[in-house]
């Protein structure tokens, strides 16, 4: 890892422009992009201490070794900058959409001398035009046979072309009139480009010109007593409206608006866009992305719309630090930008983000989130899309046989296991200032959960008041999990109690019922929250109870290391390694689990009184208290006899009261307000 410091530019080189920032590491390569309005203010927040930057930050510094930024004018050029360089050098510390499937688009080859049309999945090609994507290939070919009546394009691929176009014969197509056969010279290149020209026009949106334009030639054909045609051209109309109506309407003032939606967590998020035009959904597109650097959802969003509508925009030349100038690079065409964008939150810098995708499109486009009407239900519709792509996600990562079993190859590869971890226990501590403190054990048994098998502890101390830190109540919970394993063992066996060292704190606590063989059988793998202080800690816990046949180690949410115990340097997995997503989902699993508990507690807590700890003292009676005098304070300064003179109060009572809530004087000191004297000492 390199010191920050050592490769620290000096203030003064930095300038105080728009402009766009590479971190390389020693090998040269860009592990980070992006863009700042100040590249001196946005460098300088890098290099300061280490311990003030997110944990993802940390781990980009360190592994950098060096830092160089470009100048451009304006901050439209620099997000048009970044976003080139982003998919360039495909740093791994920026964030990467993915496509949660692999979507198929209706494209027509415009480049070609005879257009084609087809439907194509994958990169982008140069000269092609793109509609959709389309949720089903179905839809999109059932579309296509029935606009083919009306726009007979070219559908046959080059082998085919080429053999009817020496043969002198067209294919089955032609022959049905479902083709214009240019392979043959039924039209000429001219003709069929217009064909291919409209077939974009219709599905571009603009439907009406050619339902007026086919029931134009209807009625003259109608007129001239040309039935037959007629009656073919009265076909291809409800052809087109029956094309048309696939497609409902789903704002009602024809808008042409990209609907995008955004739900995640810490690690992961699902991102989800209906494409509508004519006030119709005409396409929807979904991607899940890895959290790999420190952004919100804002910034998730600046960059997702750089992504979708970036490779739209040539590469802006600028001046680097070396003041060499970048040349132009052409990017493939992208998708048409709409002329609203309607998004869940607002990018940091959306007037920047709109002058940079009016540039694109040539007029002015709103990015806005929407408030009320059709256009939130719209937009709470691919939420709830985005959602339940998200779940699908992780259900089909969590739940496919072959991916559970590489996650267990690769952790039994990783800790160098006898075998294939089959349980696996992960355990987190929860405390507030070391007030309620509780320790989770979550089970997942072959790379599934078993929430039947999970358990609280409440960690309790050596003097009941708790543990002096993390670390020694993870001592205690490991003890007393698998001290609760031998005695099960010893007692099924029939050899009675086992003797065991360590701490006799208590057993696992009252909230949990008992349930016979719990603790029957020994994990595979224990998974501790924390680094090598915790792995640490729980190893000792193992070692004193003499338990040698389990494995153990740690995951650091810091920077995601695998502590082993006994090792100075932690395992590292690869961040798209199934083996790292079953071991981050136990230790967010473990944490959720003992957060809940943690939060029950202390909200009991919060709520509870001194007065709860006075014998005989009922919820009415304690409540009559607090309403009379307002404050527990007050109920301790008061006397006895105020205090029996409250309704229900008796002097014994009150006298029981004051003696709960006032310390024990000690012996050189005057009896309280309001206590007798009796001539004996207060105990202590």
């Amino acid at each position: 890892m390199a010191d920050p410091a050592s490769y620290r530019p000096r203030p003064g080189q930095v300038p105080d422009s728009p402009g766009v920032y590479r971190f390389r590491d020693e090998h040269g390569r860009v592990v980070y992009v992006g863009k700042a309005k100040s590249l001196r203010s946005r460098l300088a927040s890098y290099f300061q201490d280490l311990t003030a930057l997110h944990p993802r930050t940390q781990q980009m510094v360190t592994t950098a070794a060096s830092v160089e930024w470009t100048v451009v004018g304006t901050e439209v050029e620099a997000l048009a900058l970044e976003y080139s360089w982003i998919k360039e050098y495909d740093p791994r510390f920026n964030v990467k959409y993915r496509d949660d499937k692999s979507y198929p688009y209706l494209a027509v080859t415009l480049g070609d001398q005879f257009p084609r049309v087809q439907v194509m999945r994958g990169a982008k090609r140069p000269g092609t035009r793109y509609f959709g994507p389309y949720a089903h290939a179905w839809a999109i070919r059932e579309t296509v046979d029935l606009l083919l009546r009306v726009f007979p394009v070219r559908t046959c691929s080059a082998g085919v072309f080429k053999r009817a176009e020496q043969a002198g014969r067209p294919c089955l197509l032609g022959y049905i009139d479902k083709c214009s056969a240019p392979c043959v010279g039924r039209v000429s290149p001219e003709e069929h480009r217009g064909l291919a020209e409209d077939f974009c026009d219709f599905m571009a949106g603009d439907t009406a010109k050619f339902v007026r334009r086919l029931e134009r030639r209807m009625a003259e054909a109608a007129e001239n007593l040309e039935f037959e045609a007629a009656a073919r051209l009265r076909d291809d109309v409800a052809a087109l409206q029956r094309a048309t109506e696939k497609n409902a309407v789903v704002l009602s003032d024809g808008t042409s608006a990209d609907v995008f939606a955004l739900v995640g967590d810490e690690l992961e998020a699902a991102v989800q866009v209906f494409h509508v035009r004519d006030g119709r959904i005409r396409g929807q597109r979904g991607w899940v992305v890895e959290k790999v650097e420190d952004i919100g959802d804002a910034e998730l969003i600046e960059h997702l719309l750089q992504q979708v509508y970036g490779d739209g925009l040539p590469a802006t030349p600028g001046r680097s630090s070396q003041g060499s100038a970048r040349p132009e690079r052409e990017l493939d065409p992208g998708s048409p930008v709409p002329r609203e964008v309607l998004v869940p939150v607002l990018p940091p810098d959306v007037e920047q983000v709109q002058d940079w995708l009016g540039s694109l499109r040539g007029a002015r486009v709103q990015v806005r989130v929407p408030q009320r009407g059709d256009k939130k239900d719209l937009a709470a519709t691919v939420r709830r899309n985005a959602e339940q792509a998200l779940a699908l996600h992780r259900t089909r990562r969590a739940g496919d046989l072959t991916t559970r079993s590489q996650a267990l190859r690769e952790i039994q590869e990783a800790l160098d296991l006898p075998s294939a971890p089959l349980r696996i226990e992960c355990y987190d501590i929860s405390t507030t200032q070391g007030t309620h403190q509780v320790g989770s054990m979550v089970v997942f048994e072959d790379g599934l959960a078993r929430t039947s098998e999970y358990r609280h502890f409440v960690v309790r101390g050596p003097e009941g008041d708790g543990a002096r830190d993390d670390t020694a109540a993870m001592y205690e919970v490991i003890t007393r999990r698998f001290r609760r394993y031998l005695e099960d063992q010893a007692r099924a066996a029939g050899a009675g109690e086992v003797p065991l060292g360590g701490p006799t704190t208590g057993e696992v606590g009252a909230e949990v019922p008992e349930q016979k063989g719990r603790f029957a059988y020994p994990p595979n793998l224990v998974v501790v929250d924390g680094g090598a202080p915790q792995v640490a800690a729980a190893a000792r816990a193992l070692a004193d109870l003499g338990i040698e046949d389990v494995a153990l180690c740690g995951l650091a949410k810091r920077l995601e290391e695998v502590w082993v115990p006994g090792e100075d340097y932690p395992v590292i997995l690869q961040r798209s390694s199934e083996g790292l997503y079953l071991l981050q989902r136990l230790r967010d699993e473990a944490h959720r689990f003992a957060l809940r508990h943690h939060r029950s507690r202390r909200s009991k807590g919060m709520t509870s009184s001194a007065l709860d700890e006075v014998p005989g003292l009922g919820p009415t009676r304690r409540a009559a208290l607090l309403k009379h005098f307002g404050s527990v304070a007050r109920i301790r300064a008061a006397e006895v006899e105020e205090i029996a003179a409250v309704r229900g109060m008796g002097r014994r009572t009150a006298e029981t009261v004051l003696t709960a809530l006032r310390p024990a004087p000690p012996e050189d000191a005057a009896p309280a307000p309001g206590a007798e004297p009796t001539g004996e000492r207060s105990s202590t």
